[in-house]
């Protein structure tokens, strides 16, 4: 696994060089970013969907607060921009009348922050985002999935089984925080690239905007569904490969 994260920060930093050799006068002279896994608290907000689903004769959700994220981010100066996609870890239901749910929510994000440390082993930066994520409930009709053992009866079986999803899209506004241990450095022809492990977190708020209606098979839109918005604290935990790639 430690050569395989290697051998991709040693590719990464090989493509940013040879961009750098490309653009020698238009490329700046210091390059640096970092590769990273986090892992993330936000609450969810799922009692109206409960409610629906109670009142349907369907067993509740537990909460579904976590999430792992896979990120980047890329530095200018003192500018801080982050990118990343996420996921849910998934909340199950108990089975009611042969029926269970499914709850996972997804995310794409970007982040825009200033450092404003005065020292090259931290970086503090306070930061604004942008959140495009979606909620997606799956049911799970075991009663009706499961009562045939012929392939033909089953493409026509009349299933409650359904996957819905809520397209959602918010704004964050936090701040991070990023302690570097240095690795040693590596020499490649007139450039070094400066290792690093970042250990950081990020805290914050998410702000969702807009109101989107639940969805089902090809967009078609769905009425009267959950319809609180899931704006809420965030806090992420992270730790990556980080590089800074310098010439002279």
């Amino acid at each position: 696994m430690n050569r395989l994260a290697n051998k991709l920060l040693l590719l990464c930093c090989l493509l940013a060089a040879a961009a750098n050799t490309h653009a020698q006068d238009s490329f700046p002279k210091d390059i640096a970013g970092t590769m990273q896994i986090q892992g993330m608290y936000r609450p969810s907000k799922l009692g109206q969907l409960n409610g629906i689903l109670n009142a349907n004769g369907l067993a509740s959700l537990p909460d579904n607060n976590y999430w792992l994220n896979l990120s980047m981010n890329h530095i200018h100066k003192r500018w801080v921009m982050e990118d990343g996609i996420g996921a849910s870890f998934t909340s199950s239901s108990t089975v009611a009348n042969g029926v269970k749910s499914k709850y996972n929510q997804f995310q794409l994000y970007g982040r825009l922050g200033y450092d404003v440390s005065q020292t090259p082993i931290f970086r503090a930066f306070p930061f604004v985002g942008i959140n495009l994520d979606a909620a997606m409930l799956r049911i799970q009709d075991d009663n009706r999935i499961q009562n045939t053992s012929d392939f033909s009866s089953e493409l026509l079986n009349q299933t409650a089984s359904k996957t819905l999803w809520n397209p959602r899209f918010g704004l964050e506004f936090g701040g991070g925080f990023d302690y570097l241990i240095p690795v040693s450095d590596k020499k490649m022809d007139n450039i070094t690239i400066h290792r690093s492990l970042p250990i950081g977190i990020r805290f914050g708020y998410y702000l969702q905007t807009s109101n989107s209606p639940w969805r089902i098979d090809n967009n078609y839109k769905l009425q009267n569904g959950p319809n609180n918005k899931q704006s809420n604290v965030f806090v992420n935990l992270n730790i990556g490969l980080g590089y800074k790639i310098t010439r002279p």
